[in-house]
């Protein structure tokens, strides 16, 4: 190979380096996702001497993701009443945790009789924006707990 070709790729090789310090990320750079409790009203309940632990959060994030768990409607009424009432607490939620409806990626919807599928559709509807997130709908096998015809959790961004 002649002096002038190794040169040019001498030169080539030395461009295309990148430097020790710019291909590392220093440990400030680097952030460790944390878990964190969204508690309704902000502040962690009070636990007695004696009580049990909670058996799960009702919001809880990890880095910029929220989870939601499911939410139901606990008084008597339709599919519609319902499924507005159970959107409206996941929206209080997920202001509360520092998101907003137009920022939630996954929606899962049970339905306590798919025959309200149509009904719940319709209270659904723009309730997420003009880009509703991904969505699967089923209805629950033996019903949903308590009076509730639907019950909707939602992952969403911070």
């Amino acid at each position: 190979m002649n002096s002038k070709r190794r040169q040019i790729l001498k030169a080539a090789a030395a461009a295309a380096t990148v430097p020790a310090a710019a291909a590392i990320p220093t440990e400030a750079a680097v952030q460790t996702p944390t878990k964190k409790v969204h508690y309704k009203g902000g502040k962690k309940p009070e636990r007695k001497p004696g009580d049990k632990p909670p058996l799960f959060n009702g919001a809880v994030s990890y880095g910029n993701l929220l989870f939601i768990a499911g939410k139901g409607a606990h008084f008597k009424g339709d599919i519609t009443a319902h499924t507005k009432h159970v959107l409206d607490e996941v929206e209080k939620e997920l202001i509360n945790a520092g998101s907003s409806m137009n920022k939630v990626l996954k929606c899962n919807v049970y339905l306590n009789d798919l025959k309200d599928y149509a009904a719940m559709n319709e209270a659904f509807r723009g309730r997420f924006g003009e880009e509703p997130p991904v969505r699967t709908t089923i209805a629950a096998a033996g019903g949903i707990p308590g009076d509730s015809l639907v019950e909707i959790d939602v992952i969403a961004y911070i």
